[in-house]
């Protein structure tokens, strides 16, 4: 009998940590249980188009540090929606029962999935036609339910707070109105977490639709009493009261149609025409996700890695690794499926954030 044989793949955006967690699955499942590690390219559309290649030590030696995924990703790729073409139109396919074909081909006995919610959702749904699936948690975005954290999140985090206090120099030096663009869908964390260590004066997040004549009067008001520069930290979701978030373009190929981008730009013009203080905008965007990951992150990684693959071990399928305080646990993946983690409008952070002044688009009580 041949040896066990596990499988691993990357989807969705890349972050900081990936690489740690492919490190450690693969060098906990060859040294600890001395199982054959296959990685799946560019995350589920290696599993689609049978592209994969045999990981070993030397394969992930000395990528700890690095960024990104050295199996790289696709956060288009879905094979319960596959787009292909066909007699020039794209249509949409249900291909998963290839990839299952493909998972038993190779003798796979487990397959461990790093992603965000899609990919958790994915995951699942293999889970539900014969797939013995591990998840790990990843995304810059921190919204995934059933986890405290997830890596990638403290990269993201430190890189849009130093962005932020690279601002403000220049802010007080030209007298501006500063807004930085981060990224953030539906959920705000990242957001609110660098706003708040940035010391950020308006933080508008997608869960608290804002008011503009709100965030116009902060400017003036810091203005007026001497305070010639504010700095607005913007999630790319937020929107204003009955109004829509900002499209910056549609993906028709992507299980995600929708590009956010441009709500930055949005509010400085209207700050400008109302208060005639010149604003500039500066948009993160993936600056947000490349680059070394943080010690936190690259240790966190590194412990989902080895619980997942202990999880394999231990015949406990169908799981999400997770972080609950200080303890790296388990949870059944259906309550990670479809779900986000969203920020609660009465959380901690928002009530430390007002004790100190920040505004947040409207009032909060």
């Amino acid at each position: 009998m041949g040896k066990r044989r596990i499988g691993i793949l990357t989807g969705g955006g890349d972050c900081p940590g990936l690489n740690a967690v492919i490190r450690g699955v693969t060098k906990t499942a060859i040294t600890k249980y001395g199982l054959e590690v296959i990685g799946f390219y560019d995350g589920f559309q290696g599993l689609i188009e049978n592209r994969f290649t045999l990981l070993n030590y030397e394969t992930v030696s000395g990528i700890l540090t690095q960024g990104g995924t050295i199996l790289g990703t696709s956060n288009k790729a879905n094979p319960f929606e596959h787009f292909i073409m066909e007699n020039d139109k794209q249509i949409v396919k249900d291909v998963s029962k290839n990839t299952m074909e493909l998972y038993h081909d190779l003798g796979l006995d487990a397959l461990i999935t790093v992603g965000g919610d899609g990919t958790m959702t994915i995951s699942g749904m293999l889970g539900k036609i014969g797939a013995n699936v591990v998840g790990v948690p990843k995304t810059i975005d921190k919204d995934l339910m059933e986890t405290d954290t997830t890596f990638g999140f403290d990269t993201a985090r430190n890189i849009a707070t130093e962005a932020i206090d690279r601002l403000h120099s220049t802010a007080q030096s030209h007298h501006r109105v500063m807004i930085v663009e981060v990224m953030g869908r539906n959920a705000g964390w990242l957001a609110l977490e660098s706003g708040i260590a940035g010391g950020g004066d308006v933080i508008l997040l997608p869960e608290i639709p804002y008011d503009i004549n709100e965030i116009i009067q902060v400017v003036r008001q810091r203005s007026r009493f001497g305070k010639r520069f504010s700095i607005v930290v913007v999630a790319e979701g937020a929107r204003p009261e009955g109004g829509e978030q900002v499209v910056k373009k549609v993906v028709h190929d992507s299980p995600e149609k929708i590009r956010l981008g441009g709500i930055g730009h949005t509010i400085a013009a209207q700050i400008e025409d109302a208060t005639r203080i010149e604003c500039r905008v500066t948009i993160l965007g993936h600056l947000q996700r490349g680059g070394t990951p943080t010690p936190l992150d690259r240790i966190l990684a590194t412990q989902f890695a080895v619980k997942a693959t202990e999880l394999v071990m231990e015949n406990q399928f169908n799981k999400m690794v997770a972080l609950k305080g200080n303890q790296i646990t388990a949870v059944p993946m259906e309550k990670v499926m479809g779900k986000q983690k969203l920020v609660p409008v009465d959380s901690d952070l928002i009530q430390a954030g007002l004790a100190v002044g920040t505004h947040f688009g409207k009032k909060l009580q």
